[in-house]
């Protein structure tokens, strides 16, 4: 997604400067590669955010459910993995801060993994919750209970911290550059517009 939203952001900054061309043939190919730009922009955005917004729901997946037992709200990750000892990640999910008494479902796709970790957050970087869950059936539903605060293995807990920072990084760089495009976007619909008047 974050090739396709870089090559949104150049058309439209391409688009921008299009938009200068007035008269002439050059000006009507400007016009229409406008028109396809702002028409292919909305189109992947409405598509993307539907897809985020739907349930995830996925064909022969694993419904992991959290239950926060715990008297605090917590933030809670999922990290799918292939190989604990290589740390080979195929996978990180933000299920959600769960409230005391609370609990989230996410699907998890596990047919390259038998193993996930789940990791919990207290603030923003506080990690006050890590436990690693074997998969051995893949036809039954997993129902976590978060009872108190534990950290089953300090190394892979280290390891599964810094899979969580790189992905929270890799969202705020990709909400940057969608409201760049946001942005840009706006200024070539308001161009346009104002150019058919």
């Amino acid at each position: 997604m974050t090739f396709v939203i870089l090559l949104i952001f150049w058309a439209l900054i391409f688009s921008l400067f299009l938009s200068k061309i007035k008269k002439g043939k050059a000006a009507e190919w400007a016009k229409l590669f406008r028109i396809v730009t702002i028409t292919f922009s909305i189109s992947i955005f409405t598509y993307w955010f539907i897809k985020k917004s739907a349930v995830g729901i996925v064909e022969d997946s694993v419904a992991l459910q959290v239950i926060n037992k715990l008297p605090q709200p917590l933030d809670f990750y999922v990290v799918i993995l292939n190989d604990s000892d290589t740390g080979k990640i195929i996978e990180t999910k933000h299920i959600g801060n769960i409230r005391p008494e609370y609990y989230r479902i996410e699907y998890l796709k596990m047919d390259k993994s038998d193993e996930y970790w789940i990791v919990g957050y207290l603030g923003k970087k506080n990690l006050v919750y890590f436990s690693q869950h074997a998969l051995p059936n893949k036809n039954i539903d997993q129902i976590i209970e978060i009872q108190n605060y534990i950290n089953q293995s300090v190394k892979l807990s280290d390891l599964a911290k810094k899979q969580v920072e790189a992905y929270n990084y890799e969202n705020i760089k990709v909400g940057i550059w969608i409201t760049l495009d946001f942005l840009l976007l706006f200024l070539n619909v308001v161009l346009l517009i104002r150019r058919k008047k």
